[in-house]
């Protein structure tokens, strides 16, 4: 038994050892062929790793190439971005401008209705102003006429007797012929002043003083067309005083044309107080005053003999002329206006000088 199992063992080795030598053959054999696929398999792995770096160089050269294109097209898409940027910023600017600019016309219109709402206001109320003057002047005047009715019913009861009548008459003859004397007197010193002023160079006072001789002169002509005068169809004659007013510490009862003189007397010489002085600032002329002017002194413009003595009316026309001087030679409208060509005094300041007061 343990012979067989030697010989099963020996014979289990020499195939064994038979095996090894055949591979041993085998491997030497095949050597030669291994080594040369080693090679080529390197070579091919060599030639990959070639192609795979030319392959790597080719992608950074066309990265590297394609790098500024990439730059390029991303400036220009921030340039994109910045110019859809300035649009929309544009486009909003646009759109405050028109708002502010509907908001401007808005305030515009809103400002325009409110001033035509306050000229239309404006307007109401001059006009409810006017009308309530206009009511105002109405009730006055009414009541005027009613004074003046009342006066004359009252004159009419009181109409002077046949002996003042004539008395009046009498003296009004007396003043008459006292004045045609004193106007040829009083022309002739004009005269004399009119070659002063020409030698003082006063032209523009020079001018004024030709037209008030102008003015004397024509007076002197109605003076002398008044011999036949018809005294007793005049109603100053027989009316009786319905004023008095106060001059010097006394008083005077006048009736209603004799007052309409004092008014003449008081606007005349405003008016031509107005254009004395008016000359003087033309011709520059400041060594004087309203009270070396010709008119001033003579003071009779307007005077016709008629209704009061002289020197009433020549005190109330220098009342006159000095508030006119001062206006024209200041250039200025304090004591008068100006209306349709003539310079008169203000109401106001005509009853504070004249002061004249109601009888009845």
């Amino acid at each position: 038994m343990k012979v067989n199992i030697l010989k099963q063992m020996m014979v289990a080795f020499v195939i064994g050892a038979v095996s090894l030598v055949g591979v041993s053959v085998t491997a030497s054999a095949q050597q030669p062929e291994d080594t040369k696929e080693h090679q080529q398999e390197k070579q091919k792995k060599q030639k990959q790793q070639a192609q795979q770096r030319q392959q790597q160089r080719r992608e950074q050269q066309e990265g590297q190439a394609q790098k500024p294109n990439q730059q390029q097209q991303e400036r220009q898409q921030q340039q994109q971005e910045r110019a859809v940027q300035q649009r929309n910023q544009q486009q909003e600017q646009r759109q405050r401008v028109t708002q502010q600019q509907q908001q401007q016309q808005r305030n515009q219109q809103q400002e325009d209705r409110l001033a035509k709402q306050r000229q239309q206001q404006q307007q109401q109320d001059r006009l409810q102003r006017q009308q309530q003057q206009q009511d105002r002047l109405q009730q006055q005047q009414q009541q005027q006429d009613r004074l003046a009715q009342q006066q004359q019913r009252q004159q009419r009861q009181q109409r002077l007797s046949q002996q003042r009548q004539q008395q009046l008459i009498r003296e009004q003859q007396q003043r008459q012929a006292l004045y045609r004397q004193q106007l040829q007197q009083q022309q002739r010193l004009l005269q004399q002043r009119q070659q002063l002023l020409q030698q003082q160079r006063r032209l523009a006072q020079y001018r004024y003083q030709q037209q008030y001789l102008a003015q004397l002169r024509q007076q002197q002509i109605l003076l002398q067309n008044s011999r036949n005068y018809d005294y007793n169809n005049d109603p100053y004659y027989y009316t009786a005083p319905n004023y008095r007013y106060q001059r010097g510490g006394r008083y005077y009862e006048v009736n209603q044309y004799a007052a309409d003189m004092l008014r003449q007397a008081v606007n005349d010489g405003y008016e031509q107080g107005f254009r004395a002085g008016q000359a003087d600032r033309e011709d520059g002329w400041r060594d004087g005053s309203y009270r070396d002017s010709y008119a001033y002194q003579d003071a009779s413009y307007g005077y016709n003999g008629n209704y009061v003595n002289q020197d009433e009316y020549q005190y109330y026309f220098r009342e006159g002329f000095q508030r006119g001087y001062e206006d024209g030679y200041n250039s200025r409208n304090q004591y008068g206006s100006y209306s349709n060509g003539k310079y008169a005094i203000l109401g106001a300041v005509l009853s504070q000088v004249l002061n004249l007061q109601n009888l009845f």
